[in-house]
């Protein structure tokens, strides 16, 4: 697939770190996609700005520019700092980006599988990487690895020794290349092996 089909998101925000953290998360979840990245409202509207799926925008340059994005509120997702009802916009989505990697995690894919779920509006998956990779045994593991469960009770659980476990556990990471349980709750989520509200 080349890159001019692919599916746009922008991130606009003056904070280059939460840009760049924002652009690696939403690339883990929807590798199909790409991501550019904006420092300010000049900055996107040099570039097309109508090109974008989404926009991933801090609250300041949401206020600052409001006509613009209310015509376009149902791509805008506002970057909020607090999950309080009372910091977001009732007219657009939100996403708090300051909270734990874990639910900042599980906060995309929601909105992922709100606006996508099934994969609607998106291409489709490239060829390689619909193949099954993982053994049978190594998605139960995974499974219970992004739900939480320590390497004894993913044992217990399935009736294995524990070296057994971390081996599997090693096998899943150099299978699909990660090297975190955030990356492979993105993985697994997003393949249906884990249900969003089991995480």
């Amino acid at each position: 697939m080349n890159s001019s089909s692919r599916p746009k998101v922008a991130v606009i925000d003056a904070n280059t770190l939460a840009v760049l953290g924002l652009k690696q998360l939403l690339l883990n979840i929807m590798p199909i996609i790409t991501v550019d990245t904006f420092g300010s409202m000049a900055e996107l509207e040099a570039n097309q700005p109508d090109a974008y799926m989404h926009y991933f925008v801090s609250m300041d340059i949401v206020l600052s520019n409001r006509p613009f994005f209310t015509e376009r509120r149902r791509k805008t997702i506002v970057l909020t700092l607090s999950l309080s009802e009372n910091s977001q916009l009732s007219d657009f989505h939100s996403l708090c980006i300051n909270q734990p990697e874990p639910h900042l995690i599980r906060q995309l894919l929601q909105l992922e599988q709100h606006a996508h779920g099934q994969g609607q509006h998106l291409p489709p998956t490239p060829q390689i990487l619909q193949h099954k990779i993982l053994t049978d045994r190594e998605i139960e593991v995974m499974a219970l690895i992004v739900q939480g469960y320590i390497n004894k009770e993913i044992a217990d659980r399935l009736n294995i020794g524990l070296t057994t476990v971390i081996t599997h556990r090693k096998n899943i990471m150099e299978k699909l290349g990660m090297k975190s349980v955030s990356a492979l709750t993105i993985y697994a989520v997003m393949h249906g092996y884990v249900d969003i509200n089991k995480i």
